[in-house]
């Protein structure tokens, strides 16, 4: 396995890669993952990569442990705003038409309709679940089957793994503290 700084710098890695690099990391306690962190993925050759941030994702909130904002955006203007999973899921239409879902007309409807989309509570909790026999930090999504699980990269930097209920495999992505 490449270093993690590597695969950091470079922003991919390989489905093999990437669980071999979560599986060396330390946990992260759902108390240090407390706070607001800003994200971008990390490519696999997976359906999402890159999707989130042509759509404007910023990051997650994590308020505590029983409100989180999985999704946070940024709307026109560098306004930040959190967005309701299961609508934004529902309207990607990744699974059937994934060239839609990445088109340039895709991305423009989705901000404009971003308002539409915007929820005021939050829409995922966090709890200590066990991934690939580790007792780690994972949001999981009120309406949806996907938990987020964390690793711990450094003490600002977490890896993350989206794991979809039906998902062949996992999303790779990496969340940075915000300071503020």
């Amino acid at each position: 396995m490449r270093a993690v700084q590597e695969i950091l710098d470079s922003g991919r890695t390989t489905t093999e890669e990437g669980l071999a690099l979560f599986d060396s990391l330390p946990p992260a306690s759902a108390d240090f993952m407390l706070g607001a962190w800003a994200g971008t993925g990390l490519a696999s050759d997976h359906p999402m990569d890159g999707l989130l941030e042509a759509y404007g994702w910023h990051g997650k909130h994590f308020e505590s442990t029983e409100d989180v904002h999985p999704l946070v955006f940024v709307r026109s203007g560098g306004r930040r705003c959190r967005l309701g999973p299961r609508r934004l899921f529902a309207g990607l239409a990744l699974n059937r038409w994934p060239r839609l879902a990445r088109s340039a007309l895709m991305g423009q409807v989705f901000r404009l309709l971003m308002p539409l989309l915007q929820v005021g509570r939050s829409r995922a909790r966090l709890r200590l679940t066990d991934y690939r026999g580790k007792l780690t930090a994972t949001m999981q999504y009120d309406n949806l089957p996907i938990n987020d699980v964390f690793a711990r990269i450094d003490e600002d930097t977490v890896l993350g793994v989206m794991d979809l209920k039906g998902m062949r495999q996992p999303f790779f992505f990496l969340l940075r503290r915000e300071v503020s």
